[in-house]
């Protein structure tokens, strides 16, 4: 209960947590947010950590000159780590995949399901990997289901560069831009519990919908 206590103090406050992780590593964060980033989208076991918040933090940091952050190279290893990241989930994916097709038909496992998620990959996956960045929960699992539906490589490597860009360019800039306003500066926790509020009502309408009856 202590170690849930403590997350949900540093996901609230990030900012605060944020910039003590500057004064102590100076260019270390970069490294630090590299790994943040990479594990969040890289690995379907810590879909929990901060994105969205994070980057816009991180954005507003670099705006006020914190441990000599650039806003150009904080942008540049963000978009890597992303990239990497999500790149690392499809190929778990991929390397499950054929043995999960495999499978045979029981209580916790449909293959016509599987086959049906490869076909909306297929037409759907591009659009989903870009707008599921912005989505907490389906950043982390929208890779590895494509890699398991067997997109295709190329196509997911062009959607994957994209939706990492619009992700960390978008809040990143959002972040720098707002960071230096006295009254973003003064109340950054309560906007940092807004954007994990907002992220987060997707997909509460979409369980919603879900549970209502036909």
């Amino acid at each position: 209960m202590e170690l849930l206590t403590q997350f949900i103090d540093i996901v609230l406050h990030l900012d605060k947590h944020l910039t003590v992780l500057v004064q102590q590593y100076g260019l270390w964060i970069y490294a630090i947010l590299f790994f943040i980033i990479f594990a969040e989208t890289g690995f379907v076991v810590t879909p929990f950590l901060p994105g969205d918040s994070l980057l816009f933090v991180a954005g507003a940091l670099a705006a006020l000159g914190e441990g000599g952050m650039d806003i150009t190279t904080l942008i540049g290893v963000l978009v890597v780590a992303a990239v990497l990241g999500n790149t690392v989930n499809y190929q778990i994916g991929r390397y499950f995949g054929p043995k999960v097709f495999q499978w045979e038909n029981s209580r916790f496992f449909n293959k016509d399901a599987l086959v049906k998620t490869h076909a909306f990959y297929e037409k759907h996956g591009g659009k989903t990997l870009v707008l599921s960045r912005f989505l907490p929960l389906f950043r982390t699992f929208a890779p590895f289901v494509a890699g398991i539906g067997a997109m295709g490589y190329g196509r997911f490597t062009l959607f994957n560069l994209a939706g990492a860009l619009a992700w960390v360019v978008s809040l990143c800039v959002a972040g720098y831009w707002l960071g230096n306003i006295p009254w973003v500066k003064a109340n950054l926790s309560l906007i940092i519990i807004g954007i994990v509020v907002s992220s987060l009502i997707p997909i509460g309408i979409g369980y919603v919908k879900s549970r209502a009856p036909v």
